[in-house]
């Protein structure tokens, strides 16, 4: 059985390791919104790092989920100092499951919230597309489908909730805001 990969990608205003009130606060409810998110019915797996602190990200050791790429269009730091992005990587049951996490809960409240903390940059934030039962995506493939998505538009390789295909191809209901 198919599972869907969701790869999100922003850029934030402050590196990680900025230690004022909004940096903080972004952090404290993302603890929350991951914490949340792993008890959704759905769920399966989402990439962590063997080790890290803050803006760790390109330094870490991701395991099976590969070595840690962006978007061509990240122009900020790569150094734990430096980073600027919050990155995700995920695997869910389907469509729905996913689609119901994200728009639901602390991730809902986190979402209203997103332009406190990330810069608007014109480009896709999230990309989705399916994986076969027993394979897990990298951070390449995450980014090389984003880049897709911004190139091409939603199609069965790389695709959005709002315009989403299923595992065979052929467009998704509209249930998930069309």
């Amino acid at each position: 059985m198919d599972r869907l990969a969701l790869y999100t990608f922003g850029v934030l205003k402050r590196p990680l390791a900025d230690s004022g009130a909004l940096t903080r606060e972004f952090y404290d409810m993302g603890k929350g919104v991951y914490g949340e998110i792993g008890r959704q019915p759905g769920y399966v797996a989402h990439a962590v790092a063997a080790e890290g602190g803050r803006g760790a990200h390109f330094e870490a050791d991701w395991g099976v989920w590969g070595e840690f790429a962006v978007p061509e269009w990240y122009g900020k730091g790569r150094t734990a100092e430096t980073t600027a992005l919050a990155a995700t990587l995920s695997l869910w049951a389907g469509l729905r499951s996913a689609f119901d996490a994200i728009y639901s809960g602390l991730h809902r409240t986190a979402l209203n919230r997103r332009y406190d903390w990330f810069e608007r940059s014109g480009q896709p934030n999230y990309v989705c597309w399916w994986v076969s039962d027993g394979s897990t995506p990298t951070w390449r493939d995450g980014v090389s489908r984003l880049e897709h998505l911004r190139d091409h538009g939603s199609a069965p390789h790389a695709f959005t909730f709002h315009h989403s295909f299923a595992p065979d191809g052929t467009p998704a209901p509209a249930a998930y805001g069309r």
